[in-house]
């Protein structure tokens, strides 16, 4: 499995999905800059992702950025050793207090390797990481797309996405996520690169205020 590590990686993935799908071909050229977005991998990582669950991303940079001054370094013992009222501070709810909590004691137990999980297919990938409670499909498939670089990972209930994906189409109703995971099929191996497709032209579309309104 290759992963999705580079630009240039971005680029050939491009160029792939012209040829599979040419229907994207308009998209592709309409979207000047496909990021990378890559994040570290591991546990920092996939606490960056927790952190920006049900939140505007301005309160997760906000909520982040007290997290990473009070939990040093950021790993699953510091986290386990914070007392109650650090966590308070930082702005985590009880619920994502749990599945961090969940997450670092998996981790120091050796019951969830996180460099193992990112060499898996992506199927028993997601299956491994949503077996700790408090972590769903959209924050399993976002760690893998981002931090393990997994090239094959498409985050169909990400409403972002979707509403990409409607404007894109010009489909009256965003696509549901069962909806959007079977269009999805075609573009494999190289889901990983249309969703970073779909999110780039999704951020191009909504600033540059061209085409009906996102």
């Amino acid at each position: 499995m290759k992963i999705v590590s580079t630009d240039d990686d971005i680029t050939k993935g491009l160029n792939a999905l012209k040829l599979i799908d040419r229907t994207l071909i308009p998209i592709i050229e309409q979207t000047p800059n496909v990021a990378l977005r890559r994040e570290p991998e591991g546990f920092a990582g996939l606490v960056r992702i927790i952190i920006g669950q049900h939140v505007s991303t301005s309160s997760a940079s906000a909520i982040h950025t007290r997290f990473i001054k009070a939990i040093k370094p950021v790993t699953p013992e510091s986290y386990l050793a914070a007392d109650q009222e650090t966590l308070i501070k930082i702005g985590l709810t009880r619920a994502k207090q749990s599945t961090l909590t969940n997450l670092s004691t998996a981790i120091l137990n050796d019951n969830l390797d996180l460099k193992v999980i990112g060499t898996l297919d992506g199927k028993q990938a997601i299956s491994e990481l949503t077996e700790l409670k408090g972590v769903g499909p959209w924050t399993a498939e976002v760690y893998l797309l981002f931090c393990a670089g997994h090239p094959d990972i498409f985050a169909a209930g990400d409403l972002a996405l979707r509403e990409a994906v409607r404007h894109a189409y010009k489909m009256q109703e965003r696509p549901s996520e069962k909806e959007l995971r079977v269009i999805a099929t075609k573009w494999s191996p190289y889901r990983g690169i249309a969703t970073r497709l779909f999110w780039s032209y999704y951020e191009h579309v909504k600033g540059s205020g061209k085409g009906q309104p996102l």
